[in-house]
């Protein structure tokens, strides 16, 4: 499918690069053991498994439960952050990117979340033109991954009149009962996107979820 570009007001900053601490407290082992058997995290990716940057390593925070302080761009409200783990990752410059792990209560609970998310991704521009017009928003879908039980590739670009264009890419995967969305973005359109290597990185955390 081309671009298709859309007018939108708004530009939402680049996901905030924290990582936050958790601490499981229980009254008995057995009760420890229930929770953390129920919150188990999937695999994630590490840092070199990003698309490389052409002057800075990656750095990652550490694998933490629940969701982000802020919620991937264009997955607001999606994920269920009892069942989520997220890990953030940034380089010295503007480049960053998040990924959110969910372990879903069944497989069919995993396959309506996956096509959940990638609804609202497809969606992401138009719902910017549609509630903040006066900027611009453009999307493209490039297509499946055959990994684990599928994966798909999604690029948004969003800017406001005299600011600069923001470029995220998005994968969002499924295996089993596990499903990963990963979003990365920096300053630039989708013609600036390291797409071939974004594609690696899906197939990588689709991979490693179970």
């Amino acid at each position: 499918m081309g671009a298709q570009t859309f007018r939108s007001a708004a530009l939402g900053t680049l996901a905030a690069l924290s990582a936050l601490g958790l601490t499981l407290a229980a009254s008995s082992p057995g009760v420890a053991a229930g929770a953390a058997k129920k919150n188990r995290a999937p695999g994630f990716l590490s840092p070199a498994d990003l698309p490389p940057h052409p002057s800075s390593p990656w750095f990652a925070g550490k694998v933490t439960a629940g969701l982000p302080d802020t919620e991937p761009f264009c997955v607001e409200g999606e994920l269920p952050a009892s069942r989520s783990h997220h890990r953030e990752f940034h380089t010295e410059l503007d480049t960053n990117a998040t990924q959110v792990g969910v372990v879903a209560a069944s497989t069919g609970a995993a396959k309506k979340l996956a096509a959940s998310l990638k609804k609202s991704v497809a969606a992401c521009a138009a719902d910017w033109l549609r509630e903040t017009p006066g900027g611009t928003a453009s999307w493209d879908d490039y297509g499946g991954l055959a990994v684990g039980n599928g994966a798909h590739v999604y690029g948004v670009s969003v800017s406001v009149p005299e600011s600069e264009t923001n470029v995220h890419l998005f994968g969002v995967g499924r295996d089993g009962k596990a499903v990963t969305v990963v979003r990365w973005g920096q300053m630039g359109d989708l013609g600036d996107a390291p797409l071939a290597d974004f594609k690696r990185t899906t197939r990588t955390a689709v991979s490693k979820l179970n």
